[in-house]
């Protein structure tokens, strides 16, 4: 018998609950006749205020149901948000730390492997299409084998905030139980750990670290100098600090290599610098026909527009579609699940390093 059910008030909302859970093979709902949204039917449906949760879940079509789920909250929300998410089949955006855990981390990594879906992380400064230019062509080996990295992220937002004991009380980032156990290198330098692996194609292999957090009863970092090992020839420094008076959001990264460097920094989006011991510095700029085809790929603006940071945001976004419709894509057009799980081990050893008393930490065999 197949059934349409006209009117989806209380009591059709029961009827329908009373044929799903007892599972009827003699009838069929064909059609339901309702005046109110889908969205609010199907919420209604699931979550009962007398009788509970429904058992069986409720979905949209293929077709109709949300693709893709941001998380923008505060650190501590990332991990039980993308835990549900992730075992109800979600494709997920998360912004970063992905998690305030290494532990977390991992257990979201391995639920992504079950349910198959798609996790990115918004590492958003790698979305700028001189950033990507770089990559492709340190890959392509232009600067020759890598000797060095230097890279910092300043802010000073902290700094008129900080030396009020009253104030700093209320900043969600200084509260260990919002933000982890991390302020300043769980914020910006986790951004700048990323960035560093991203553009040399190398995972750093060990970290000693120099933290800190200027008064006794704050217990999270605000500044630190880190060393990073990638083996016993390529080594590098990360600097990050939300104390640099004065600053915003200065990121700025150079690459040295045997044969070349490169520089770029965050504030000046548009200006790659390409340095030689025998030539002079050259300069490349997105929107024009000598860039690689992963940058021009992110370019939305004609030769001399600014792309800003939108414009990088967007260009994760919209790796992240190009990847649910199966595209092709360039390596590298969104941080993944890796990227998110290494940012969590770099900001635990990170700590432990500078709580051991600025000792170097293994980030390998994790």
């Amino acid at each position: 018998m197949r059934v349409a059910i006209n009117g989806f008030g209380r009591i059709g909302k029961l009827v329908f609950r009373a044929f799903l859970e007892k599972n009827l093979k003699s009838v069929e709902i064909v059609a339901i006749n309702e005046l109110g949204s889908l969205d609010a039917s199907l919420h209604l449906m699931q979550y009962d205020s007398v009788h509970g949760k429904l058992p069986i879940e409720i979905q949209k079509t293929k077709e109709e149901r949300i693709e893709v789920i941001s998380i923008l909250t505060p650190n501590f929300l990332h991990f039980p948000m993308a835990k549900k998410l992730i075992e109800n089949g979600f494709n997920v955006i998360c912004e970063k730390p992905m998690t305030t855990s290494y532990a977390e981390a991992k257990e979201l990594q391995s639920l992504q492997k079950k349910h198959n879906i798609i996790f990115a992380v918004t590492y958003t400064y790698t979305g700028y299409p001189m950033v990507r230019h770089m990559k492709h062509m340190i890959a392509e080996g232009e600067l020759g084998e890598i000797q060095k990295v230097d890279i910092q992220y300043y802010q000073g937002w902290i700094n008129p905030v900080i030396h009020d004991p009253k104030i700093r009380k209320t900043v969600w980032r200084l509260d260990p139980k919002k933000a982890g156990i991390s302020s300043c290198i769980g914020d910006i330098g986790t951004h700048a750990f990323q960035m560093v692996e991203y553009l040399t194609g190398q995972e750093v292999k060990s970290v000693l670290a120099d933290l800190n957090n200027l008064y006794d009863d704050n217990t999270l970092d605000l500044d630190g100098t880190i060393l990073v090992r990638f083996s016993e020839t390529f080594k590098g420094v990360l600097r990050a600090s939300q104390i640099a008076t004065g600053e915003e959001n200065n990121l700025s990264v150079a690459i040295y290599g045997k044969k070349g460097a490169y520089k770029w920094e965050q504030e000046n989006p548009n200006f790659l610098y390409h340095l030689k011991d025998d030539e002079p510095r050259r300069l490349i700029k997105p929107g024009n026909a000598y860039v690689s085809d992963i940058a021009a790929d992110g370019t939305k603006l004609p030769g001399g527009h600014p792309e800003g940071i939108f414009d990088a945001m967007g260009n994760i976004y919209k790796g992240v579609a190009k990847a649910l419709r199966g595209e092709t894509s360039f390596k590298g057009e969104f941080p993944s699940m890796h990227e998110g799980v290494r940012g969590m081990l770099f900001i635990e050893k990170v700590v432990e390093s500078n709580k051991k008393g600025n000792v170097w930490q293994s980030m390998e065999n994790e």
